[in-house]
């Protein structure tokens, strides 16, 4: 038992953790809605401030790769050891939808990358960072409805909580992004097979 750091009755470590819980899925959901406000952002603003685009497209660009690395480094390999492949996903554990999902971030890492290799506010770089946005959503529907429902089943919420204060922590000391790079998605599933 704990004391209150408000003061008052003395707490349990189990009330501390339910009144202070942070949950990786939801960290993940909160992620992803900030993802498509940020694409939803460049598509309003007007192709000739290509400042702004630059600043918001650069902000975005940072934040997906940030984003994919702390879920390869946290959430998927302890998802890996208790699904069981929720919803839609293929086979009966974490596997498959793993690596669909390490698939899914090369594929937008490459996504990413072919945006810069056109003018900011052009036709062909709108048109590359909407392919961005299309293969960015495609993945975070298959995770929404398969990863993360999966470990809200399966994961009890002392682990939920403890990934997510490593998620964030991640994050956070990577605003600026993160060197982009693509794994082979079977050696990934391998290395991180539950024994």
């Amino acid at each position: 038992m704990r004391r209150n750091p408000r003061g008052g009755e003395r707490i349990t470590a189990g009330q501390q953790l339910e009144r202070n819980t942070m949950d990786i899925t939801q960290l993940i959901l909160d992620d992803h809605a900030e993802q498509r406000r940020l694409f939803a952002i460049i598509e309003q603003i007007d192709p000739t401030d290509v400042e702004a685009l630059t600043a918001v497209w650069g902000r975005l660009s940072a934040f997906l790769d940030v984003h994919a690395e702390a879920e390869e480094r946290f959430f998927y390999p302890e998802l890996m050891k208790v699904g069981e492949a929720a919803n839609d996903a293929e086979g009966d554990d974490a596997g498959p939808e793993t690596e669909d999902a390490i698939e899914d971030h090369n594929k937008l890492r490459d996504a990413v990358k072919a945006v810069e290799k056109h003018k900011v506010g052009t036709r062909a770089w709108f048109e590359a960072v909407g392919e961005a946005n299309v293969v960015n959503s495609r993945h975070m529907g298959e995770e929404e409805r398969q990863g993360l429902t999966d470990f809200r089943l399966n994961a009890d919420i002392e682990t939920r909580h403890g990934l997510a204060v490593r998620f964030a922590a991640f994050e956070a000391a990577h605003i600026t992004g993160v060197k982009p790079v693509n794994k082979d998605p079977e050696a990934y599933v391998d290395a991180h097979a539950a024994n």
